[in-house]
């Protein structure tokens, strides 16, 4: 019994240091740089209609449709903190319904796509400023 346990050990030892990297590896790739995300030379600003809230870990996401130069709505993710930093900051699960205007500041993503990174969102004709940065410190 003794012997096979000793064999079992040198059989999977080897095979655990192979697999244990790959999965911190996996895990590290899973949460994201700001830098490698987000293009903090480029700043939006938009006003637009809430459609969707994402209330889930490791970010809070919420989707606005917004009006282009063109007169087109698109539809837009912006990635805020996680939320306990959110409420931690003021915010709760049902801050934001579907249906309210906002004003969103943030940084645009680096390819090109309909997202970025939410550094405020204000409720829209009132002073109700809500911090909302994942990658900056939030604030009110």
């Amino acid at each position: 019994m003794r012997s096979t346990r000793l064999v079992l050990s040198r059989l999977f030892a080897p095979l655990l240091a192979l697999v244990l990297p790959l999965l911190l590896v996996n895990s590290a790739l899973a949460h994201h740089s700001f830098r490698a995300q987000y293009d903090a030379t480029k700043p939006i600003e938009v006003t637009g209609y809430v459609t969707k809230v994402e209330w889930t870990n490791p970010h809070v996401y919420i989707y606005v449709d917004i009006e282009n130069v063109e007169g087109k709505i698109e539809n837009w993710g912006f990635e805020l903190g996680p939320p306990h930093a959110l409420q931690n900051n003021g915010w709760k699960k049902n801050t934001l319904e579907i249906g309210v205007q906002v004003d969103v500041s943030g940084t645009l993503a680096r390819d090109g796509s309909h997202n970025a990174n939410a550094r405020s969102v204000r409720l829209a004709g009132s002073d109700v400023r809500l911090g909302a940065a994942s990658s900056e410190q939030l604030n009110r």
